[in-house]
């Protein structure tokens, strides 16, 4: 921040921060608009990655943004009364932190929020994204290294859902047809779609949504495989890709969503 200049406040824009396993990836966001207001910083996760560790790495975001006001905060993580159930490309430690006291301590007490990536991810897609997903009950799923999900009713977030870790046929879903399964095991667009498909006719058996969200990096390609798809609800890529994780937890803060 250059000297005597204020620091950047709250109002309608809120910090959005996105920690993964190699990266936290922050920005202020325009809530209204979900668009990323000034520069989007990125700074390699802490290893290894404990929660103090983390938490000044969040620090360190917010102080490059020139930011004092509400935080929002993606982690890949089950988080009920703000507290961390489960540590998936973190350091097994947060299981059982309470996420809002670290962060709101390393951030001077600031209004923090705390959500999983998913989760946000889903938030930011269901307000900014397709407008099929606005309305109706929407299963957001994003394909990476595992899948993660997130349900939401009428843009209303139902927390938690971890469905990449329901059974197909014995087998963890994300095991069957995640991203990382297809790059492993170097499978064509055509056949991986076909293991999509059988995942998604399981979840349209038990949750009956009115439309699917494909979002990850692969949702770049989604032209190669969502048309191969054959479940009755309409399937549709995420638009917000890699800045979904920001603006959902920028959301998240400002609409005032902790799980």
């Amino acid at each position: 921040m250059t000297e005597g200049q204020a620091p950047q406040t709250g109002g309608r824009h809120c910090l959005g921060i996105d920690i993964g396993g190699s990266a936290l990836k922050g920005a202020v966001v325009d809530v209204d608009t979900g668009r990323i207001v000034g520069q989007r910083i990125e700074i390699a996760t802490p290893s290894p990655s404990t929660p103090p560790a983390v938490a000044a790495a969040a620090t360190e975001i917010a102080s490059k943004a020139d930011w004092r006001g509400p935080v929002g905060i993606a982690l890949p993580s089950v988080i009920t009364h703000q507290v961390a159930r489960t540590a998936a490309n973190i350091d097994p430690s947060w299981v059982g932190t309470d996420v809002a006291e670290l962060f709101s301590g390393a951030l001077d007490g600031q209004q923090v929020a705390v959500l999983n990536d998913a989760d946000a991810a889903g938030l930011a897609e269901a307000s900014f994204g397709d407008g099929a997903a606005r309305e109706g009950s929407v299963l957001f799923l994003t394909f990476g290294t595992g899948i993660g999900s997130a349900f939401l009713a009428d843009g209303v977030l139902f927390a938690n859902t971890e469905l990449g870790h329901l059974l197909i046929d014995d087998t963890e879903a994300e095991h069957v047809a995640s991203s990382a399964v297809r790059t492993r095991e170097g499978l064509s667009y055509e056949a991986w779609a076909r293991r999509v498909d059988t995942v998604l006719h399981e979840y349209e058996r038990l949750f009956s949504p009115t439309t699917f969200v494909v979002g990850g990096g692969i949702s770049q390609d989604a032209d190669k495989w969502v048309p191969l798809l054959t479940v009755n609800a309409p399937v549709v890529p995420a638009r917000l890709r890699n800045s979904a994780g920001i603006v959902g937890a920028a959301l998240a803060v400002h609409r005032d969503v902790a799980p």
